[in-house]
């Protein structure tokens, strides 16, 4: 049965000239209205359905790009690479093929990361690209998956960049470039193994995500490797920010005295490991070695120089925005590795303790 903008009237109690002004953006509606109708148009996806079908079988020149945090250069990255190659910077800009790349902050809320779906869904976007891991909730999954399936049947190319593949979404998403986390936390955790370290703390990202569990993962199977057995005491779970490297560092000092080593979940965190022992008068590496993740802009310039895992966040960046674009075929079974490679610097040394 066909949905009309009646039905959609009836179902938020407006009246049709209400839904109309709400989804044409041109008069003002109270707030607690605009949601109502909002809620009920999503609810009945009207958007997809036949009243609209001559624009939903089109798209439009708005591609969106998802980010956690764009103050955060992991994702600032990505989302200025992407925004690049999907903007065309070699097109005349009068009709030569490119698109708008809008750049939407979730600030790690799955609420915003569905809002954000359904409102590209509406604009009729082109293409979509999420960037960085994924929330670990069943329920939030499925509702991704679903978001992403209406936009795949509506004609938007999916791209997820940094994010592992979807469980059942061959059919929803184009290309997903996937950051071998578990193997670069794996590599620098032997880095450190190889030195002669035994007692190491790890600052790990938050619990719900798939980048924190995944470079864990690596962290644990270096340390199952070499016979050490994995101590919960010596790991600490926050937000990706210095502040969480600050104060996880701290306890695990005050946990374990004689720890030599802090592996942290990114550079930034890594950032606050390295004051949180210099407060304590220790020195890097002498003292306690401290590495970090991803290699973001200022790790070489942290004095020590940082050890971490190089990701190639431009290049993924710039790959997933010609995905988007169109203009370069997926990757064979539509899933790529990409791979990091550890930089040993001076923030790491042989245990002098």
């Amino acid at each position: 049965m066909t949905t009309t903008l009646a039905d959609v009237a009836a179902r938020a109690r407006v009246s049709p000239a209400t839904v109309s002004r709400v989804l044409n953006g041109n008069y003002p509606v109270a707030a607690s209205t605009r949601e109502r109708v909002l809620r009920a148009v999503d609810e009945l996806d009207y958007v997809l359905n036949a009243t609209a079908s001559s624009l939903a079988a089109a798209t439009s020149d708005l591609v969106g790009i998802l980010v956690n945090d764009i103050a955060d250069p992991f994702f600032g990255i990505m989302a200025g690479a992407a925004q690049s190659a999907i903007g065309g910077q070699e097109g005349t800009g009068r009709g030569g093929g490119e698109k708008l790349a809008v750049v939407c902050n979730t600030g790690g809320s799955p609420e915003r990361e569905l809002t954000y779906l359904t409102l590209l869904q509406r604009q009729r976007a082109a293409a979509v690209v999420l960037t960085g891991g994924a929330i670990e909730d069943p329920e939030h999954s499925a509702a991704v998956l679903a978001k992403l399936g209406k936009l795949a049947d509506a004609g938007t190319r999916v791209v997820l960049c940094g994010r592992p593949p979807m469980e059942g979404g061959g059919a929803a998403v184009l290309a997903t470039l996937s950051f071998d986390n578990q193997g670069g936390g794996r590599q620098l955790t032997e880095h450190l193994l190889e030195l002669g370290h035994r007692r190491i703390g790890y600052v790990a990202g938050p619990e719900e995500r798939t980048t924190t569990r995944h470079r864990l993962e690596g962290h644990r199977k270096a340390l199952e490797a070499a016979g050490i057995k994995d101590d919960p005491r010596l790991v600490v779970h926050g937000p990706y920010d210095r502040q969480s490297g600050y104060e996880a560092t701290r306890e695990l000092l005050d946990r374990e005295p004689g720890l030599t080593a802090v592996v942290a979940a990114n550079d930034t965190v890594a950032l606050g490991a390295c004051a949180a022992v210099r407060e304590r008068g220790l020195r890097i590496p002498e003292d306690i070695s401290v590495a970090g993740f991803d290699d973001l802009p200022f790790s070489v310039d942290a004095v020590p120089a940082l050890t971490t895992v190089r990701l190639p966040l431009y290049d993924a960046g710039a790959w997933a925005g010609r995905l988007a674009m169109g203009t370069e075929a997926p990757p064979a079974g539509g899933v790529a590795v990409v791979r990091g490679e550890l930089m040993a610097r001076a923030s790491t040394g042989a245990p002098g303790r």
